[in-house]
């Protein structure tokens, strides 16, 4: 994987991807072996709509957990001069006739000087969507909607999501990774119901560590249903271990919706400033 800051290696040229896809054949973005993700399917088909004889690697926004759907995400990969040169007029059309019917390339792009789909992000905002309806949920948004089998409190989980936002060291709703930081800032939680009676939830940060978002909607659907109180959420997170009380919630319910990057001149520092080890009250950090 090219990670240099200042963008594609001499003789390469960095392409931007944005694609979508629905999680629920793929065991999460990363590649894995003997296993179907996002990341080898793509590049199995670059490989073979380019005619390459080897795999040219994709970094991706944020890694999505096996089960977790993408409606808004961005990769990017190094391409040759001479691939990129032969192959950007038709290669949307060709991995379009080559990709599965559950991941699509929606556009690919020379992206600009020092972009870098994971360390240029400026955020990442999720949606996670449910409904409470005693019947269940509608077969046809089944494979997207969590069923809740007990009366939900839109206003309480509003109420406690308030207490969650900002910058916080997030180790009780994150599996720990070893050597990554849990601190993160949460810019935005709130929960609407649609005139459907879908209860959806807009989770966005600068970045989120694993399980972080199934894990704060497992705490918040515990208020709303009137298990906890509403000021249990903030408690867990003051306390910075993992609570075996917050439930992490499965993962079809959860979308990547959109990611959102500072203007060109800026992808280069904020690539650099996302790479610094972060502390509170301290710099950025990546995913």
């Amino acid at each position: 994987m090219n990670e240099d800051i200042e963008g594609a290696a001499p003789g390469f040229v960095r392409v931007r991807l944005d694609l979508s896809y629905d999680g629920k054949d793929f065991s999460g973005w990363a590649k894995q072996a003997n296993r179907r993700t996002v990341q080898g399917d793509i590049e199995d088909a670059l490989r073979t709509v380019t005619r390459s004889g080897q795999t040219y690697e994709l970094t991706v926004a944020g890694r999505t957990d096996a089960g977790v759907h993408a409606r808004g995400q961005v990769a990017h990969v190094d391409l040759p001069e001479s691939v990129w040169a032969e192959h950007r007029e038709r290669l949307l059309r060709r991995l379009a006739g080559r990709l599965a019917h559950d991941v699509r390339v929606w556009q690919v792009a020379e992206a600009p000087a020092g972009f870098n789909a994971r360390f240029s992000a400026l955020w990442r905002r999720y949606a996670y969507r449910v409904v409470d309806h005693p019947g269940g949920v509608d077969p046809l948004l089944r494979g997207h909607v969590l069923w809740h089998d007990w009366p939900l409190d839109v206003e309480a989980m509003n109420a406690a999501s308030a207490g969650l936002l900002g910058e916080h060291d997030f180790a009780a709703y994150c599996k720990r990774r070893e050597g990554a930081t849990t601190i993160r800032t949460l810019q935005r939680l709130d929960w609407e119901r649609d005139a459907h009676g879908v209860i959806t939830a807009t989770v966005r940060a600068d970045a989120f560590c694993h399980n972080m978002v199934r894990s704060l909607v497992g705490a918040l659907l515990f208020v709303g249903d009137g298990h906890r109180p509403v000021e249990w959420p903030a408690k867990v997170l003051a306390a910075g271990v993992r609570d075996s009380a917050v439930h992490v919630v499965r993962p079809h319910g959860l979308t990547l919706e959109e990611v959102g990057y500072p203007a060109d001149a800026l992808l280069a520092s904020r690539s650099r400033e996302a790479r610094n080890k972060r502390t509170l009250g301290g710099g950025s950090v990546c995913c």
